[in-house]
């Protein structure tokens, strides 16, 4: 049985996993629109390189307890509430998405305005939560709402940017990031080749395209983890909650770790060593433990639950939600006067 105990009084419960690049030394880390890759220098000289951000890292640990063949949360999993949307045009169900999934988890439009047979998700929502307007926000009562649809949430953070004022949100208890240490770069490229006109159109996909690929090297590369125990204490949830609550988080950093590190085509990692640096006499437990400690700790909290834990909801496609980009909207209006 997994001891907790020494996280009962600690402020944060910090892991790091020594990472490497899987047959080679080079890989590519994360890009951002009119920045590029993100270096930076420390003070002592030092080139650092963030690898991946702490907002893709939560949506990887999200994703790596998706199971895609099931289209649920994988099976250790079980029982532990999220909200399923089946998304339709007109009668018929084109696809589907989750409150895990979603860039905004709860606060995601197909979430929050999708139908039940009492409304929409977001009168659920408001109702469970005691929403007033004009009146403060019941803390616990938002708290059990949001532990009751997507325990998840209470890990990742919720900002309900759309529902109401916007005033109910909860900052991350868990985030995680990989940064390399001593990077160099590793330049290299290569060429689309059109093998039937090399010198054609290049801004309507003919042509031969030359493009650069920018990789780096490292001395080090570390994935961190960080757990806010004391945040998941304010939440005064019962015990069960609070034991759930620090089981899924250490699951989750172990599952990506184990499942999730295929971040992009060049940029696969293998774990070389996993370490907890706080607090003393607590070590990160291996999988297989948290897999066994999951499904009890889910059962002991089902009364706290939504009923069914899955929430189902539908949502219908709007004309914003569907609307395309400007570049498919101009070739659909050329096409419709051609036709």
């Amino acid at each position: 049985m997994i001891d907790l105990k020494p996280l009962a009084a600690a402020p944060r419960m910090l892991a790091e996993a020594s990472l490497g690049p899987m047959q080679t030394d080079r890989f590519q880390p994360t890009g951002f629109p009119d920045l590029g890759a993100a270096t930076y220098t420390l003070a002592d000289g030092t080139e650092m390189l963030l690898v991946e951000s702490a907002q893709s890292m939560a949506n990887r640990t999200e994703t790596a307890c998706w199971d895609d063949g099931r289209n649920t949360l994988v099976e250790v999993l079980d029982g532990l509430p999220y909200v399923h949307v089946d998304i339709y045009r007109g009668d018929e169900a084109t696809a589907t998405t989750a409150s895990v999934l979603e860039a905004h988890r709860l606060n995601s439009p197909y979430v929050l305005d999708g139908e039940t047979e009492k409304g929409t998700f977001k009168e659920l929502f408001l109702a469970r939560a005691g929403y007033q307007a004009g009146q403060p926000v019941d803390r616990a009562k938002f708290l059990a709402a949001v532990f009751a649809f997507d325990p998840a949430s209470l890990l990742h953070g919720a900002f309900m940017s759309f529902v109401e004022d916007g005033r109910m949100r909860l900052a991350r208890a868990m985030s995680s990031f990989i940064e390399a240490r001593g990077v160099r770069v590793a330049q290299s490229g290569g060429v689309k080749n059109d093998r039937v006109n090399p010198s054609g159109d290049t801004s309507k996909g003919f042509g031969n395209v030359p493009f650069a690929r920018t990789e780096f090297t490292a001395v080090s590369i570390t994935a961190f983890m960080n757990l806010d125990l004391r945040q998941i204490r304010s939440y005064a949830l019962p015990d069960e909650s609070a034991t759930l609550l620090q089981l899924l988080a250490l699951y989750k950093f172990r599952k990506v770790l184990a499942d999730g590190l295929r971040l992009r085509t060049s940029c696969d990692f293998d774990v070389r060593g996993v370490k907890t640096t706080a607090p003393p006499g607590f070590a990160l437990p291996p999988i297989e433990a948290l897999e066994a400690e999951l499904p009890p700790a889910i059962s002991a909290c089902r009364h706290l639950f939504a009923d069914p834990p899955v929430t189902r909801v539908r949502f219908g496609h709007t004309e914003s939600s569907a609307r395309g980009s400007k570049k498919s909207t101009r070739a659909k209006s050329r096409s419709d006067a051609q036709t």
